[in-house]
């Protein structure tokens, strides 16, 4: 059966309301997108390619759309549960330049990763207690692998963990 548009005919979509100005401000006033995301949204939303390109043009005049701040925002708000690789494949996913996801990596450094990952691996400890060290460097270090760390930083947080723990650590 066909499905039935706001228009009320079949096969039909409803002309937008509005101006695709107004629905970008409305789109930004919930949370923040990047240009690709809101001009994906506003085709979505029966907007035409021209008036969708001075709406964008407009957001970012004003200051309202900017893909650097949101790679930095996003890197801030997300850095606490995924690792730097994960974060720029959502990020590449979004439609980010690549100049904005490296420069919003840069605050993501080293020290960053490393207690982001020991605090992941705490409360995966926390939930299931592994039996030996081993058994938390295979099972939370793949999990923190999975989540966008490296290897290297999977292993430093599973060994902090373990400093932490009764376990003997491995030389």
């Amino acid at each position: 059966m066909a499905r039935r548009s706001s228009s009320g005919r079949y096969g039909r979509k409803a002309p937008p309301a509005g101006t695709a100005l107004d629905a970008g401000v409305r789109l930004l006033a919930r949370r923040a997108h990047s240009r690709v995301e809101l001009l994906l949204k506003l085709t979505r939303r029966g907007f035409e390619g021209e008036e969708i390109r001075t709406a964008l043009w407009r957001l970012e005049e004003l200051g309202y759309l900017d893909d650097q701040a949101f790679a930095r925002s996003f890197v801030r708000r997300r850095g606490s549960v995924r690792g730097p690789r994960a974060l720029s494949a959502e990020l590449a996913a979004r439609g980010v330049d690549r100049t904005h996801v490296d420069t919003a990596m840069e605050g993501f450094g080293e020290a960053e990763q490393l207690a982001a990952a020991t605090q992941i691996a705490e409360r995966l400890y926390a939930r299931k207690p592994a039996p030996g060290h081993r058994e938390i460097l295979d099972e939370i270090g793949s999990k923190l692998v999975r989540r966008g760390f490296s290897v290297a930083v999977a292993r430093a947080a599973c060994i902090s963990v373990l400093k932490g723990r009764s376990h003997p650590i491995p030389a």
